[in-house]
């Protein structure tokens, strides 16, 4: 319709009416909006006899903050996010390159049927402290040992035999045997006979699918929870824990398929291992979420180190403990990849220890998760009150306001190029007065206008 004050039509679009989000708040009774009603139709007190509030004392803003708010938004944005790749270059060096870059023999674990001293002696002469060595009464009991990864190899001086388990670690199984032969022949002895007790087949030659699948479960349940403690907070507990729950059967179900039948590195054990990658990224996704109230957007920091930097070296996947330095070998008693690697390998070749371990330390993950959330979300909400009622904003919250005005302005601009406007109802387009005829009166003399009607003459003031 036509605007006497500025001599220009607008055609009014569709309003832009938002329906009623649904969201995690909680509802307000009957009850509480009589009470708010009746609250508010109260009279008054006297500006004498009420008391004047106390107002807050101003947030602090330093020279830095002050002169960082200067920035372009986006420019801010990005410089407050450049904290993650230089995390990723520290983990890598203090933990991969650390751990990996000379692994060494310490205390490896050797069991001998019945004694030889000769061997023992020689071994100690020749590489200290490399290699423990302990007795044992039967050859079985040295064998069980051997496929439950207690010790590396057994030897057994009677037959002069080695007995070692490639599918529990493919290292050990190479290395000290070749070892303790070379000792034996510069002893001017006869090299032993090795015997393979649990070979790896071929679909997995090294040995190293165990370890990249429980990366990828590591993976797959710390982001969930990461992305949910960066942008849910305000959830309830049962809809994180609902998130978590169905995206962990989505990642535990994508992984063994892609592992499996897709790519080959595993033939059968489906859903064992669906369901041992559930409970994983579970127990992983409830630790991750719980921390996630404590550091808030920054939860992928120490996320990354308890189940990606740390885990992997001290797993036992790459190299066993025996051969990691301090910390990463006393780790492998705690981390989660340690574990899920011991029940992947169990339940593809029949090696390591059983599902105990696993199950314990799955366990123990989960609840100190659930325990974080329960004193967490405590912890956040007065924190996030406090700030609210006292005005203090982050470096970030700022940027994001900035970012957000300024792409408000770029969008007005842009509309104004193009002849529109911006409104809280919606978008008006403004045209000039010879062009503000509705389209749908073009016609011709025969069928009319575009509507089906008979053209009328228009009233450029109506």
């Amino acid at each position: 319709m036509p605007d006497d004050r500025t001599g220009a039509h607008r055609r009014v679009s569709t309003p832009r009416n938002e329906a009623r989000r649904n969201n995690d708040l909680p509802t307000r009774s009957a009850g509480d909006t009589a009470r708010a009603a009746d609250d508010r139709s109260r009279p008054a007190r006297r500006p004498g006899r009420e008391a004047r509030p106390t107002p807050p004392p101003k947030q602090h803003i330093g020279r830095y903050r002050r002169w960082y708010a200067t920035l372009h938004p986006s420019l801010q944005l990005i410089g407050l996010q450049l904290w993650m790749p230089l995390f990723f270059i520290v983990g890598f060096c203090l933990c991969y390159v650390f751990a990996f870059h000379a692994p060494h023999p310490h205390d490896v674990p050797i069991g001998i049927v019945g004694s030889d001293q000769t061997l023992v002696g020689a071994v100690q002469k020749a590489l200290p402290g490399e290699y423990l060595f302990s007795s044992y009464d039967s050859l079985a009991s040295a064998k069980r040992d051997v496929l439950a990864g207690t010790i590396a190899v057994a030897y057994d001086p009677s037959a002069n035999e080695l007995f070692k388990a490639s599918a529990h670690q493919f290292q050990v199984a190479n290395l000290v045997p070749a070892t303790l032969s070379a000792v034996r022949t510069g002893a001017g002895l006869t090299a032993p006979r090795v015997t393979e007790l649990a070979p790896l087949p071929a679909y997995d030659e090294y040995g190293t699918v165990g370890m990249y699948v429980m990366l990828a479960w590591c993976i797959g349940g710390y982001m969930v929870a990461m992305f949910i403690g960066i942008m849910g907070g305000p959830l309830r507990h049962r809809t994180r824990m609902a998130v978590i729950v169905t995206g962990g059967l989505v990642i535990s179900l994508i992984t063994n398929t892609l592992a499996g039948p897709v790519v080959g590195a595993i033939h059968g054990h489906f859903v064992p291992l669906v369901l041992i990658a559930w409970g994983w990224i579970v127990a992983i996704g409830l630790a991750v979420n719980g921390l996630s109230y404590f550091v808030g957007r920054f939860i992928a920091a120490p996320a990354m180190i308890c189940f990606v930097f740390l885990s992997m070296p001290s797993s036992g996947g790459a190299y066993p403990k025996w051969f990691m330095p301090e910390p990463f070998a006393w780790l492998n008693n705690v981390v989660v990849g340690s574990s899920m690697v011991d029940m992947i390998k169990h339940q593809l070749y029949g090696v390591g220890p059983g599902p105990e371990r696993g199950l314990i330390t799955m366990g123990c993950y989960a609840a100190a998760g659930l325990v974080l959330m329960f004193l967490g979300k405590k912890w956040w909400e007065r924190r996030r009150i406090r700030a609210i009622v006292t005005g203090r904003t982050t470096m970030f919250q700022d940027a994001n306001t900035a970012n957000r005005e300024f792409l408000g302005r770029q969008r007005d601009a842009e509309l104004e190029r193009n002849g529109l406007i911006s409104t809280e109802t919606g978008t008006l387009q403004v045209l000039r007065d010879d062009d503000w005829e509705d389209e749908r009166a073009a016609g011709d003399v025969f069928t009319g206008g575009r509507d089906g009607l008979e053209n009328e003459p228009l009233n450029p003031r109506r």
